[in-house]
């Protein structure tokens, strides 16, 4: 949590701006409800900046409160895949940092894919839909960034394999 800039100790402010490594962790539940659609949908977000989009981890005291934009790590198994989904409220940025990650961008049933890998990003704008897929033989890990402070949950398009899937 971070601490009020002019109201604490600024030793201690600054250090509330600091997330190491060692103090985050993988949350393999927070996607869990889309492992209904089938285990490639299995995958870990590690939350740095506000909750993503993926419910409410307000009380999640081991990230940074966001102010205008949500920043995580998606881990990405060989073979598992972010389903199609779109944020109508908010841009959203793909940044590889390790292995390889397939991005789909997706219109009228239509779907162009592109490999990304090591340092490579896509920003997909608001109300388009996107989805994601790990080829590769191991792990992909990559930053996502969603543009809004607290992110709608996003909605699964009917050509979608969510589509229909519950949270509950």
């Amino acid at each position: 949590m971070t601490l009020e800039y002019g109201t604490a100790d600024l030793k201690e402010f600054t250090d509330s701006l600091i997330l190491t490594r060692g103090s985050r962790h993988e949350d393999w539940d927070t996607l869990g409800f889309q492992a209904k659609a089938g285990d490639q949908f299995k995958r870990a977000q590690i939350r740095y900046v506000g909750s993503g989009a993926t419910g409410n981890h307000e009380n999640d005291n081991r990230t940074i409160v966001s102010r205008g934009f949500t920043f995580s790590n998606m881990l990405l198994p060989p073979g598992a895949e972010g389903p199609e989904h779109t944020h109508h409220d908010a841009e959203e940025a793909f940044f590889v940092l390790e292995g390889e990650v397939e991005v789909g961008v997706h219109r009228d049933g239509q779907v162009e894919k592109r490999t990304l890998g090591y340092r490579d990003m896509i920003v997909v704008p608001a109300g388009v839909p996107r989805s994601l897929k790990n080829n590769g033989d191991k792990d992909a890990l990559f930053c996502v960034i969603i543009g809004a402070q607290k992110p709608q949950i996003p909605t699964y398009p009917e050509t979608s394999a969510m589509h229909g899937v519950t949270r509950d």
